[in-house]
């Protein structure tokens, strides 16, 4: 199963937002994953299929492994679908 992290500075708050909304969106496309979320400092440990970040985050991650999804708007479901759209294999 494709392996998702929802990343935010601490990783309390507004990943866990993200999360929510990924998965809804997920849902909505039919498409299964496991989601969850952390902040970036654990992220760069991690190795899951995709991380979705804000570009400001995303820089931070440069060099990792997983393929990096930005997303600016965590409360914009719009913005999370065509990012996932555009980026899922």
């Amino acid at each position: 199963m494709m392996k998702i992290l929802c990343v935010c500075g601490l990783g309390q708050g507004t990943s866990l937002i993200l999360r929510i909304n990924v998965e809804n969106v997920l849902r909505e496309m039919g498409i299964e994953a496991d989601v969850e979320n952390t902040d970036v400092s654990s992220a760069s440990a991690e190795h899951p299929d995709y991380i979705i970040t804000s570009n400001e985050l995303a820089q931070s991650l440069e060099g990792h492994s997983s393929k990096i999804i930005i997303v600016n708007n965590y409360f914009d479901t719009n913005e999370i679908k065509a990012a996932l759209e555009a980026n899922l294999a």
